[in-house]
C-alpha cells in the first residue's frame, strides 16, 4: 500500500525555521514564524494564563471527558469577547477546536455538507493553509485582489469587483482583523461596502479572527466581525485563542455559526456531528485557561493589561523600522509598516530579494516577503532596515 505514497512539498515555514537553526552567523534574524517573542526573543507564558494554570492544578478533580463541542462556558465566553452584544446569543451555535486551525477545517467541512458546490472566495494573498485546507478537500477556490504591490494597501475597489462576482451560496472568506499576511487592513468604512455587496449577492461571509488585540485593541479589532454578523443572516467566525492568549501549543479555538429559524435548531448538533467524524472531544486545558481568564475580573483585567502591552510593543517597533528606513532610504516609501497592523507586514518585494536577504544579511522571511514584526527588538529594527536598504529592497 504504502509504497504508492509520494513524498509531500514541505510547509514552507517549517523549512526556513530549520535553515534559521542551521546558520551558524550570530546576528541572524528570525522574521518567518509567526509567534510574538518579547524583547528577548522569547514567546512567554502570559500571567494570567500562569495564574489560572495554578488554580486550575489545585482545583481540577478529574480528566474525563467534557462534550463533543467543548465546555458550554468556554463557548459563552468567546462568544462574548468576538461577537460582543451584536447578535443573539441563541443565534450562535458554537464548537471548541484544536486551535484556530481546527476551526478553519471544521468551518470547510460545514460548507461542504451544507453546499457542495459552494465557492470559496479567498484574498490574494491569504494564510497559506486556508489554500491547502481547501485544495485537499477539493473545494473550488475563487482569488479576490486584495493586496495592492505598489502602495502595499488593499486594492479596495479591485476588491469589491471580485466580490460581486459571488453568487448566493458561495462563501467569502475575510480576514477580522491584522491580515495575515500582508498587515493591510479595511477601514470601517470599507468594511460597510462589503457587507452591502454580501447583502446584494447572497454569499455567506466566513471570518477568521485569530489575531484580537493585536491590531487597534480587543474592542476595535472585533468591530468588523460584529458588524458583519449583526447584518446578514448566516455568517461563520473561526476564532483562534492562540496568539492573545499565548496559548499556541494547547491548541485553542472555536467555531461559531450564526443562523436563524430552523438553521439554528440543528446547528449546534451539526457541529457536534463534525468534531466527532474529525477528532471527537476538542482538547480543554487551553479552552478552561481562557475561560477561568474572561469569567475572573481580576484574572481578565491582567490579561487585557499584558494584551495591550504586546500591541503597543509591536507598534512602537513598527514606528521605529519605518523611521530607520526613511533615515537610511532617504524617502518615505517604507511608511506603509508604521500603517499596517497586527504581527505581519508584506515588504512586496520578489522572493528573489528574499533570497538575497536570508543569504547576504541573515534576514529570514517567508518567500512572499511576509515578516513578522514581533519577531524584532529595539537592537535589531536597525540591523533590519540596514539590510534593507542595503538590499536594494
Amino acid at each position: 500500500m504504502f509504497e504508492t505514497l509520494q513524498a509531500l512539498k514541505p510547509d514552507a515555514i517549517l523549512a526556513l525555521v530549520q535553515m534559521f537553526k542551521d546558520d551558524p552567523r550570530s546576528d541572524k534574524i528570525d522574521l518567518g514564524v509567526g509567534v510574538y517573542k518579547d524583547a528577548s526573543g522569547n514567546t512567554p507564558v502570559m500571567r494570567a494564563v500562569k495564574a489560572a494554570e495554578q488554580q486550575l492544578w489545585e482545583n481540577e478533580t478529574s480528566k474525563s471527558y467534557v462534550a463533543l463541542t467543548g465546555d458550554p462556558g468556554f463557548s459563552d465566553a468567546m462568544v462574548k469577547l468576538v461577537l460582543g452584544d451584536a447578535v443573539p446569543r441563541a443565534t450562535v451555535s458554537a464548537a471548541a477546536t484544536p486551535g484556530g486551525t481546527g476551526a478553519v477545517r471544521q468551518a470547510f467541512e460545514l460548507i461542504k455538507l451544507a453546499r457542495p458546490d459552494a465557492r470559496v472566495f479567498v484574498s490574494n494573498p491569504t494564510w497559506p493553509n486556508h489554500l491547502s485546507i481547501l485544495e485537499y478537500l477539493g473545494m473550488e477556490m475563487v482569488p479576490y485582489r486584495y493586496f495592492d504591490n505598489e502602495t502595499r494597501g488593499v486594492d479596495f475597489d479591485a476588491m469589491l469587483d471580485d466580490l460581486k462576482t459571488a453568487k448566493a451560496g458561495d462563501v467569502v472568506l475575510l480576514h477580522g482583523c491584522c491580515h495575515n499576511p500582508t498587515g493591510a487592513n479595511l477601514t470601517m468604512p470599507q468594511w460597510q461596502e462589503v457587507i452591502a455587496v454580501l447583502q446584494q449577492t447572497g454569499a455567506v461571509p466566513m471570518i477568521d479572527i485569530a489575531y484580537q488585540g493585536f491590531g487597534d485593541g480587543l474592542e476595535a479589532d472585533a468591530q468588523a466581525t460584529r458588524a458583519v454578523a449583526a447584518a446578514l443572516p448566516e455568517c461563520l467566525i473561526a476564532a483562534s485563542c492562540s496568539k492573545n492568549f499565548g496559548i499556541y501549543r494547547e491548541r485553542t479555538g472555536i467555531l461559531m455559526m450564526i443562523a436563524n429559524g430552523t438553521e439554528a435548531k440543528v446547528a449546534q448538533g451539526t457541529l457536534a456531528f463534525l468534531n466527532r467524524q474529525n477528532f471527537s472531544f476538542p482538547p480543554d486545558h487551553g479552552a478552561r485557561l481562557v475561560t477561568m481568564i474572561l469569567n475572573d475580573d481580576e484574572l481578565r483585567t491582567d490579561w487585557m493589561a499584558e494584551v495591550e502591552t504586546m500591541r503597543v510593543s509591536m507598534l512602537g517597533l513598527r514606528e521605529q523600522l519605518a523611521t530607520e528606513l526613511r533615515q537610511r532610504a532617504g524617502s518615505d516609501r517604507f511608511g506603509f509598516i508604521a500603517q499596517h497592523r497586527g504581527m505581519f507586514s508584506r515588504l512586496g518585494t520578489t522572493p528573489e530579494m528574499v533570497q538575497k536577504l536570508r543569504e547576504d544579511h541573515g534576514i529570514y522571511m517567508v518567500g512572499d516577503s511576509r515578516l513578522n514584526i514581533a519577531g524584532l527588538n529595539a537592537n535589531s529594527v536597525p540591523l533590519l532596515a540596514e539590510a534593507i536598504v542595503k538590499a536594494g529592497v
